[in-house]
């Protein structure tokens, strides 16, 4: 057996690596492979001129805007994973509807099964990181969409409630798995001018999804009660078996491929994803240089995440600042109650007045389709007017929305006519908070999450920091009725919005702007001394 190694003469500068560049037949038996890939990374490292650095004040290939196709076409198929989950919380908004009443299931049990599968997601997150640094990025994805293949069958199929949970547990792993790993991929293998908007995808897919769902239910919801919520539920296996054939034509992340020391198929990917070669040395020289700093072997092929998880829990300084960032906007993202509100959206409309089981029905297509749009248009928007203030533009228009849901809600609870524009007010305050949850946390969360961590401990980061997003979505799916019960619809927006009054606040104070810089560069904003951002100030005032 015999492999390539990628050599390159010491005299050869930056911008020559691509052009002068040589290769050797050596046998697999010997090291001279990988002390050639160490002695080539090297002098990319050393060839990182002033030059070079210009050249990548934004990361490599930013004067550029396009975006490339293939990178699109990977970013698209890594996200659509994200149609499993999404499908799952729009159809089961619905299905809950008939799921309840063939089962003959208390309330209790409903939140249980409801929030089960944001519970067992937590499982899934907390284990892809390591998984994606062991078998890569790619691999996950697939393992991911094979698991909640699994769970859709089991749950379409289920003859009983505790088979029906069986089913949630498993597909709920499969979910962890693939919102951790899918905006990882996306991030890895996108350049800075476009990562916010290619690592939005999986909000974007997340919506398409809870569209899918919701036109599911109104479609199959005069069926029999027997077979309609089956259907339901069980036709989430056929985007899930799409998905891993798909993933199969991907490349793997060029950035975890460095990180095992495979340079030349990092070479490889980057020409693929650039726009020419001396871009993809360019990108290729910034990767190795994060890598070097990682290496505790002869070669980086035996590292497979081992140690990050002792370092998280013992961060350093900059470690913590990331952390307390990516969790805050994880743990906000799920406290504003929006999955919740989703999930259940049909008994708040019930309670706003709206008793046909149709026209619930009908009404949350209406959020879903507002949903769909809003995401879109900040995907598109996310690149040129930054994370920050979508992201404080949208927690703040929740928090508003979220005042009006609780007063319209309140008025018709003391009400006894049930007036048309209190339940208008209600249908209007649902519809602008899931759009300003669209603008702005929807999809900043998974961007930011996949951004600011430091390659090394990016996959096992994000994993935390979604694991983090998973059981605080689950606690709140399993309480809303509860709680609802207890201080009415009303009180709990009135609760929620405050919540979001809260995260404003945070937001401002603890994400620094990180809109056009690479994901090498991004790291610098967590540093005790960052180089710009007049937000640095705050930021680290609080974080210190």
């Amino acid at each position: 057996m015999r492999r390539i190694a990628f050599l390159c003469s010491p005299s050869n500068s930056f911008m020559e690596l691509g052009k002068q560049h040589c290769y050797h037949l050596l046998p697999d038996s010997q090291l001279q492979n990988e002390t050639s890939e160490r002695k080539w990374r090297k002098e990319v490292i050393k060839s990182d001129t002033p030059k070079h650095k210009s050249d990548q004040k934004e990361g490599a290939g930013h004067r550029r805007s396009r975006i490339n196709k293939y990178v699109l076409a990977a970013g698209i198929l890594a996200s659509t994973n994200s149609v499993l989950l999404g499908y799952d919380i729009g159809v089961m908004s619905g299905a809950v509807l008939y799921i309840r009443d063939h089962l003959k299931i208390t309330s209790s049990q409903l939140e249980i099964m409801v929030g089960s599968l944001n519970v067992c997601s937590l499982i899934g997150s907390l284990a892809s990181g390591k998984t994606s640094d062991s078998i890569g990025r790619r691999y996950t994805i697939v393992l991911a969409a094979a698991t909640f293949l699994i769970g859709a069958i089991l749950m379409g199929l289920a003859p009983s409630f505790p088979f029906l949970m069986a089913g949630r547990v498993v597909a709920g792993i499969g979910v962890g798995y693939s919102l951790m790993i899918g905006p990882v991929y996306t991030a890895e293998i996108s350049p800075a001018i476009t990562r916010g908007f290619l690592s939005s995808l999986p909000e974007v897919f997340i919506n398409i999804g809870i569209l899918l769902g919701y036109i599911s239910n109104y479609a199959l919801s005069s069926l029999p009660e027997y077979i309609n919520w089956r259907l339901m539920l069980g036709l989430a296996a056929l985007p899930a078996l799409f998905v891993a054939l798909a993933v199969i034509v991907m490349p793997e992340s060029p950035r975890w491929l460095v990180m095992k020391g495979r340079l030349v198929e990092a070479k490889q990917v980057l020409i693929k994803i650039s726009d020419s070669e001396e871009e993809a040395d360019m990108r290729l020289a910034e990767m190795a240089k994060a890598a070097e700093t990682m290496e505790q072997e002869p070669s980086s092929s035996g590292w497979h995440g081992q140690g990050v998880w002792k370092e998280l829990l013992r961060p350093s300084r900059p470690i913590r600042r990331i952390l307390i960032a990516a969790i805050g906007v994880n743990f906000f993202m799920q406290a504003s109650g929006n999955d919740a509100v989703i999930y259940y959206s049909p008994e708040v409309f019930k309670d706003a007045g709206i008793h046909d089981r149709k026209q619930q029905v009908g009404v949350t297509i209406i959020m879903g389709i507002a949903k769909t749009c809003f995401v879109f248009i900040s995907a598109l928007f996310l690149d040129h007017f930054g994370r920050r203030p979508l992201l404080l533009l949208g927690s703040t228009g929740m928090a508003v929305s979220l005042v009006g849901l609780g007063l319209g809600s309140k008025y018709l609870q003391i009400s006894y006519d049930k007036p048309v524009w209190a339940i208008a007010l209600c249908i209007v305050a649902v519809c602008a908070d899931v759009s300003f949850f669209s603008i702005g946390l929807g999809p900043i969360t998974w961007v930011y999450s996949s951004e600011i961590f430091p390659m090394r401990f990016r996959a096992q980061g994000s994993s935390l920091a979604i694991s983090i997003n998973r059981l605080v979505s689950g606690i709140v799916s399993m309480t809303f009725l509860s709680i609802s019960d207890k201080i009415t619809f009303g009180g709990m927006f009135f609760a929620l919005a405050g919540i979001m009054a809260v995260g404003t606040v945070f937001f401002y104070f603890f994400l620094p702007e990180t809109r056009g810089k690479s994901l090498e560069e991004i790291e610098i904003l967590f540093d005790d001394n960052p180089p710009d951002g007049k937000y640095n100030s705050k930021f680290f005032c609080f974080a210190h």
